[in-house]
């Protein structure tokens, strides 16, 4: 281990030591005095990653404070930065815990790979200027001027993942969820990250992953639950922050100046069958379109009565065999690819991180045709 990665691993090691002591309600000089410390200022270098700590007195940490060895060493667990806002239905709570353990691990995963190759990460992070209080009609516009910005085009879901990945450095991941999670935001000191499901139908994914777009570029001033239970009851904020992210959403997806033209010329097209297909072109769910229309002031309330969601069918193709995106990303994959051939993991230890086998890691780089850095 050099000396910049001593000093990482130092700096962690007295963060989760801070953070244990924190937990278990001690000062330092209560700790200190439990440890067999002459002072306090012993244990405050410790936790400033000043000093080293001794084997002596991490089994002693471990013993007092009633954590793993791997809570204080591993690096590659997430712990204590990391927070997580998770857009679910129905999902059991301990499942989803479980997952955000997995999810915890591929985040820093990618951190530490890019703090051992120093590879930086850009200390701007953008934020947009809403609170909870902005009205819904600041939350389109903020949508619509980003699309104009970005150069989204017409149909902005064909190319907003990679424009979203590139203008805000953010990490996307295409994952396997558990079923009822479509998606999370997860936002961290130093880049944010988009978990999607990529199971659910394409509608719902690019629906899910601008509503996602929203909290990252609002975490500060609007953080969001933990968990975002649609279609369940929530606090007035929540659910405000909630219903901004999809007042954002729906216009970064539908343009008004995309839906106009095809909106005038619908002529006598059954409105069902105009949304639906409408909503197919977009590459969005119909729901999501009709509330678009709703917000736009095209579509009257009177008029609204005449629309049955049921008949709203349009959420997007399932993924097939041909269409099923690709796990992870290839920014992801590639550093992975490089932390091999260059010696900083070994093939199981990449394997255990993303808790798959070693088969499914060879296969993993073939999907993205990358060189395979290892023989089986």
């Amino acid at each position: 281990m050099n000396k910049t990665s001593q000093e990482q691993f130092q700096r962690i090691v007295g963060q989760r030591v801070k953070l244990a002591r924190e937990d278990a309600s001690l000062n330092q000089d209560e700790l200190a005095t439990q440890l067999g410390f002459n002072d306090r200022q012993t244990l405050s270098n410790i936790e400033a990653g000043k000093r080293k700590l001794s084997a002596e007195e991490l089994l002693k940490l471990m013993q007092v404070l009633g954590k793993s060895m791997d809570y204080f060493t591993d690096s590659f667990l997430l712990i204590g930065e990391g927070a997580f806002s998770w857009r679910a239905r129905d999902a059991a709570p301990a499942m989803l815990d479980q997952f955000e353990a997995k999810a915890r691990k591929w985040v820093a995963t990618y951190l530490r790979l890019g703090e051992i190759r120093n590879e930086p990460f850009s200390p701007l992070i953008q934020q947009l200027g809403l609170t909870e209080r902005s009205a819904f009609e600041e939350a389109r516009l903020a949508a619509e001027a980003l699309a104009a910005e970005w150069k989204l085009g017409e149909i902005p879901a064909r190319t907003l993942l990679e424009t979203v990945e590139e203008q805000l450095g953010i990490l996307v991941l295409q994952v396997d969820a558990p079923p009822g999670v479509s998606g999370a935001a997860c936002q961290h000191p130093q880049f944010n990250t988009i978990l999607i499901n990529r199971n659910e139908p394409d509608g719902r994914r690019n629906y899910d992953f601008a509503h996602e777009t929203f909290h990252v570029l609002t975490w500060r001033t609007m953080p969001p639950r933990h968990v975002d239970e649609v279609g369940t009851v929530q606090g007035n904020k929540a659910k405000r922050v909630e219903q901004l992210a999809d007042n954002f959403a729906s216009a970064l997806l539908l343009p008004e100046g995309s839906l106009q033209p095809r909106w005038e010329r619908r002529g006598e097209d059954e409105i069902h069958t105009w949304l639906n297909t409408t909503a197919s072109e977009f590459q969005v769910t119909a729901i999501a379109l009709y509330w678009r229309l709703r917000h736009l002031g095209w579509l009257t309330a009177a008029a609204s009565l005449e629309v049955d969601p049921q008949r709203l069918t349009w959420s997007g193709r399932s993924p097939s065999g041909q269409t099923l995106p690709k796990l992870f990303s290839r920014r992801f994959v590639e550093r992975l690819r490089r932390a091999l051939e260059r010696g900083n993991l070994s093939v199981r230890r990449v394997a255990g991180l993303l808790d798959c086998t070693i088969e499914d890691l060879e296969d993993l780089f073939k999907s993205y045709e990358m060189e395979v850095p290892f023989d089986l």
